[in-house]
């Protein structure tokens, strides 16, 4: 696969991530008797906003992968830890792919899917319980899909030795979201236990 011919793309994927946001938007007011629709809103473009920021604030790139090690996924799983599954999967999906976008946009369309399928799990994991190990198994389950997911995308557009790059980096990558931001996400919720009720009606 060809980064050149991806990049064609970028123009529509654009347009498909503003409707994606709209679309989830508007299943939030349209279940307001599940969420509290405004916080649920601010806290996702919030969230979302913080993943970007934790992206791109610090970049280490990885020439053979022609990608980079960031702290996002220390947020991305904090974010699903503390918010549950729809605003993990809001915050990493589109959150990250907005930071791909800034510095690599031939990414950002596996991005968002990787990034918030890691969200989504991670947050429906952690949420069945409050305990540590439920918080361990969540961030693990949220590192497996992260490397595995880009070590195939790097094996499709760069081959082995990029799959062998992307592994490397992305395994120290989601070993700091697991440390990080399992531990703040388990700390933050012991000692809050009613920060799920920003959300929920």
């Amino acid at each position: 696969m060809d980064e050149k011919m991806l990049l064609h793309y970028i123009p529509y994927f654009k347009g498909f991530l503003v409707i994606l946001a709209l679309a989830y938007f508007g299943y939030i007011f349209k279940n307001r008797g599940k969420f509290k629709s405004a916080q649920t809103v601010a806290l996702s473009a919030i969230m979302a906003g913080v993943v970007t920021v934790a992206t791109i604030i610090i970049r280490v790139p990885i020439p053979a992968s022609s990608g980079y090690l960031n702290f996002g996924d220390t947020m991305v799983m904090l974010t699903a830890i503390l918010f549950g599954p729809l605003i993990g999967a809001f915050a990493g999906g589109v959150g990250s792919a907005l930071a791909d976008l800034i510095g690599y946009p031939a990414w950002a369309p596996f991005t968002l899917i990787v990034k918030g399928l890691e969200g989504f799990i991670v947050g429906y994991i952690a949420s069945k319980g409050d305990d540590y190990t439920t918080t361990l198994m969540a961030t693990i389950a949220g590192g497996i899909i992260l490397v595995a997911g880009y070590v195939i995308v790097a094996f499709v557009m760069g081959g082995y030795g990029a799959a062998i790059a992307e592994l490397y980096n992305d395994t120290l990558q989601a070993v700091t979201g697991i440390v990080i931001g399992g531990g703040l996400g388990y700390t933050i919720k012991k000692r809050y236990p009613d920060i799920v009720s920003l959300i929920q009606s």
